[in-house]
């Protein structure tokens, strides 16, 4: 393999990471709150959805350039309210999280599929959209394979290593973010010292709808030009493993997408060689899930949880 190929490769692994980044680092706000998150995947497919309805009636409307950013805004919105309806179901009524998350997941499969037949006269997907174009970063993009790699790539993927930062940064060091893990750890301590439980809860579950959302959005501005029922195809679930993987840390949480987006490239470069003819397509397209599922045995028993996730708060019985 020459340096040109390996170049391409850390690129085409940082464009399938962008999404996993952005929706593990929302199940981390959503988690580390002590709420359940199942509805990543749900959540992603809302965005996935806004992004091209947004996009399309931008470029309709003549906005040009700025259409997937349009689309990225809806996306953000559109996700939030996915969130809410998690949160409310789960923070207030207390509803079973997980059981919540999988409605989530079930009402954005038929709702957007829906729309999209709706708004674009019974067509099973939306029409192509322009995406993101690749900015490369003058000088470092010169630089031999990392240049390549690295530094000229779309704008969501330099946006989701930034926020990785941030993201840690926020909840590591600043009060908001110490407020949040204590609320998932220890609620009624954190609620006896005069945090809002509930609202910090909802803050981390409605934070987790708009990162999942951008994290859809990607995959439609910058992979799929296009919505359709299996945009998202399980990318949702993969994020939730590299969240699980990370220790639901931002930093382990990218690691971990970097290496299943590393998964997924390995997918589509093995198909550029003639013996891959021989093996039937399905079992190459099971790359990714396969290291998923040998990832999360792997992690058992040494990712430590939030201590009160999946546990309901009622303040009145503190």
């Amino acid at each position: 393999m020459d340096l040109t190929t390996l170049g391409q490769m850390l690129n085409t692994t940082l464009v399938f990471s962008t999404a996993l980044i952005f929706a593990s680092l929302g199940g981390i706000f959503s988690e580390r709150s002590g709420v359940v998150n199942i509805g990543i995947e749900g959540l992603m497919t809302f965005g996935a959805f806004a992004a091209a309805v947004g996009g399309y009636y931008a470029e309709d409307a003549g906005l040009g350039a700025w259409a997937p950013w349009i689309g990225v805004l809806c996306a953000m919105a559109v996700g939030v309210i996915g969130a809410l309806i998690h949160a409310v179901a789960s923070i207030t009524f207390k509803a079973d999280q997980t059981i919540s998350g999988t409605v989530i997941n079930f009402l954005a499969a038929g709702s957007t599929l829906y729309m999209v037949k709706l708004l674009f006269e019974g067509a099973g997907e939306s029409p192509l959209i322009n995406g993101f174009d690749k900015y490369a970063i003058p000088g470092l993009s010169k630089i031999p394979v990392i240049g390549p790699g690295l530094f000229n790539n779309y704008p969501t993927t330099y946006l989701a290593i930034i926020l990785v930062i941030v993201v840690y940064l926020v909840l590591f060091k600043t009060p908001f973010g110490l407020r949040l893990r204590a609320v998932g750890e220890h609620p009624s301590a954190a609620d006896t010292l005069g945090v809002k439980v509930n609202r910090m809860r909802y803050i981390g579950v409605m934070l987790s709808g708009l990162l999942a959302g951008i994290g859809g959005a990607t995959i439609t501005l910058t992979t799929t030009g296009t919505f359709a029922h299996n945009t998202i195809s399980g990318q949702g679930f993969i994020a939730i493993a590299a969240m699980i993987f990370g220790k639901w840390n931002p930093l382990g949480a990218f690691g971990a997408a970097v290496f299943f987006g590393f998964s997924q490239a390995i997918r589509n470069y093995v198909q550029l060689f003639g013996w891959s003819q021989n093996i039937p397509q399905e079992f190459i397209y099971m790359i990714p899930y396969v290291l998923t599922i040998i990832v999360l045995v792997s992690a058992v028993g040494r990712s430590s949880a939030p201590k009160a996730l999946g546990q309901p708060y009622d303040p009145s019985k503190r």
